[in-house]
């Protein structure tokens, strides 16, 4: 009798396993499933925060304008990244713009029923606070980068970060067209700073252009080292 009470328990657990991934792959009551064409915005700055955004596949840019209309791009986000969290803390307004860079399938979860399944499912609870807590790593690396670093090195970095080096097994990655003006907004430098640095990276075989564009592990020597083999340090 005991050894069915056990089996009939274990049944049950098994019914209540929360599958975080296909919850993120399906759409539901409160939850719908958005397709965005290249440069089309999923919400702009000042929209109300309603949503919270979870990408299945494409790219993201995440940006902010200012009074007298100069843009500043603060991430591009792909697959598996969350964005507009922002509702969750009582914001009522978007601060940033969101548009897709590639075209994109984004996932639209309503404010109340993120708030549901972060109560009720640890295991996606868990798993976004493990993205929030990476995210504001990789924020607080970013002010570093941009407060010491030359705009060489943090272009190089921009471009691993968009390759997702480390998260990959494979060395390199296409990456999608991205313009040069929309990279030097990411790093804080002008258009003709970033052509230099691309020719240069380029002659060096830290990326090439065969089908677009491939940054190779290699790249990771401009951050590690104060100095390139091709010129002195730059600003």
């Amino acid at each position: 009798m005991e050894a069915i009470k056990s089996s009939s328990k274990t049944k049950s657990k098994k019914k209540h396993i929360f599958n975080v991934q296909a919850y993120l792959a399906s759409v539901g009551v409160a939850r719908k499933v958005v397709e965005y064409r290249r440069s089309e915005k999923a919400f702009s700055q000042g929209d109300p925060a309603t949503d919270v955004m979870y990408i299945q596949k494409g790219e993201m840019k995440l940006s902010v304008v200012n009074e007298v209309g100069k843009e500043a791009v603060v991430a591009i986000l792909g697959p598996d990244d969350f964005f507009g969290q922002g509702c969750l803390a009582c914001q009522s307004v978007r601060t940033e713009t969101a548009a897709a860079l590639t075209p994109a399938t984004v996932l639209a979860i309503q404010k109340n029923e993120m708030i549901r399944v972060l109560h009720a499912e640890h295991a996606f609870s868990d798993r976004f606070v493990a993205y929030m807590l990476t995210r504001n790593i990789r924020i607080e690396q970013d002010l570093i980068d941009q407060l010491f670093n030359s705009s060489e090195k943090r272009l190089a970095r921009t471009l691993l970060l968009l390759a997702r080096y480390g998260k990959r097994d494979k060395p390199q990655r296409v990456l999608p067209k991205i313009p040069q003006e929309t990279l030097a907004e990411m790093i804080g430098t002008t258009r003709s700073r970033v052509n230099f640095f691309m020719n240069k990276f380029r002659k060096l075989g830290f990326i090439g252009y065969d089908g677009g564009l491939h940054v190779n592990s290699s790249l990771l020597n401009v951050v590690l080292h104060e100095e390139t083999a091709f010129t002195g340090r730059s600003s």
